[in-house]
């Protein structure tokens, strides 16, 4: 048993040890293709998405009979994107680790309207995560950007990681992959 095993419990190393092997050859082409977010007002949040994370909007679908609109983001080159209609929607859903959000028409003009961001009680949802070359330089042009953070990168016991948060409240990991072996094995092995 390694050190970052001995504090579980029997039935989570049980169900750990079940499950880290290869998947189902039936589910070797399923990939993660999004995460859904509501947003109350599209200009602001695709505005944080493209300006402040440089995300690309890489369609956009209203559903005016149901009211609600859908707007896709990722981190692609959309000059990729087919010009056809269906080619573009089929293009879109076949993007790896994008970010759909959710309009609901009129939430914009609604004072009272929020969304849960998952952070408070009752818990639930908890981020999103967008790698960067430099957390502190991400950080120093988010602040410049008059971001709203809820965790600088020296803040807290976990050095080196940020959290911002978006229009919607909604949690927004900021982290450099190569710095977080480090960052996570201070913590895992004593």
């Amino acid at each position: 048993m390694s050190t970052g095993e001995k504090n579980l419990m029997p039935c989570e190393e049980a169900i750990i040890r079940a499950h880290c092997h290869n998947a189902d050859p039936a589910t070797s082409k399923y990939f993660m293709q999004q995460t859904m977010l509501r947003i109350k007002n599209p200009a602001k949040s695709i505005e944080f998405y493209t300006k402040v994370l440089g995300m690309r909007l890489l369609h956009r679908m209203d559903f005016s009979t149901m009211q609600f609109s859908l707007y896709f983001l990722g981190y692609e080159d959309i000059s990729l994107k087919p010009g056809d209609s269906n080619a573009a929607i089929e293009w879109t859903f076949s993007r790896r680790a994008t970010l759909e959000l959710t309009h609901n028409w009129g939430t914009e003009n609604d004072p009272d309207q929020a969304y849960h961001n998952g952070n408070q009680e009752p818990r639930g949802f908890g981020h999103i995560g967008i790698a960067v070359p430099d957390v502190y330089e991400a950080c120093a042009r988010f602040e410049k950007l008059n971001v709203t953070f809820v965790k600088r990168p020296d803040d807290g016991k976990m050095k080196g990681i940020a959290f911002i948060q978006d229009p919607d409240g909604y949690y927004v990991e900021i982290f450099n992959p190569s710095t977080l072996p480090s960052i996570i094995s201070s913590f895992t092995q004593q």
